[in-house]
């Protein structure tokens, strides 16, 4: 972790860890190069494509945060390269929070989680709100797979930061594909069963 906890690891933060005993041990957090953006590599790559949603962080021009869920089919976030993602927006409940925190302060975190495993990949990073019409290209890369609906704008991130998190505290929890994969025979098997137990009725009831 380099870029990330430097700016996570505020004067206030660091006042907390040297009172809570843990400063020396994020020290060592620190020794990376403040000024260079973390970058995005192929795992990181992998792990974001591969999710169905992520939290996104934002804070409004009086100091409030607000916190948004974004789905999708797993890989409607795109990492275009090493210091971007983006995701075509959809049209919500048209309160607009997200997008106006965005215009006065474009600082976002995002939260991507992997329950099952119990992984999670934050994020700091920079927003844009672009409009799609004037960015074709940009739209047609991360089109291909986009939550449904009206697609209202195209949501463009440069990471500033990334950190991989401990899997401590994160109750593992399983969307449904991943419930179906893993009782796929389980549903094989009933259905054997339920076909053998009408043949014994159906001999059964040729005896009677």
């Amino acid at each position: 972790m380099s870029r990330y906890a430097h700016l996570a690891f505020t004067e206030n933060v660091r006042r907390v860890q040297e009172e809570r005993g843990s400063a020396s041990a994020m020290t060592r957090l620190l020794a990376g190069d403040a000024g260079r953006a973390d970058r995005l590599g192929a795992d990181e790559a992998e792990f974001i494509e591969a999710r169905d949603g992520f939290y996104l962080g934002t804070v409004s021009e009086t100091g409030w945060p607000y916190i948004q869920f974004r789905g999708g089919p797993p890989g409607f976030v795109h990492v275009l390269d090493a210091e971007t993602l983006a995701f075509v927006d959809v049209r919500g409940n048209r309160q607009y929070i997200t997008a106006g925190n965005i215009r006065g302060n474009d600082r976002v975190s995002l939260f991507f989680m992997d329950y099952a495993h119990r992984t999670r990949l934050k994020v700091f990073g920079r927003a844009e709100i672009r409009d799609p019409a004037e960015f074709p290209d940009l739209v047609g890369r991360s089109g291909d797979a986009r939550t449904d609906g009206h697609a209202e704008w195209l949501l463009v991130v440069r990471v500033e930061g990334l950190a991989w998190n401990c899997p401590q505290h994160i109750t593992p929890r399983f969307s449904e594909s991943e419930l179906s994969d893993a009782l796929e025979h389980v549903y094989e098997r009933l259905v054997r069963l339920e076909k053998e137990n009408l043949e014994l009725r159906s001999r059964l009831g040729a005896q009677d």
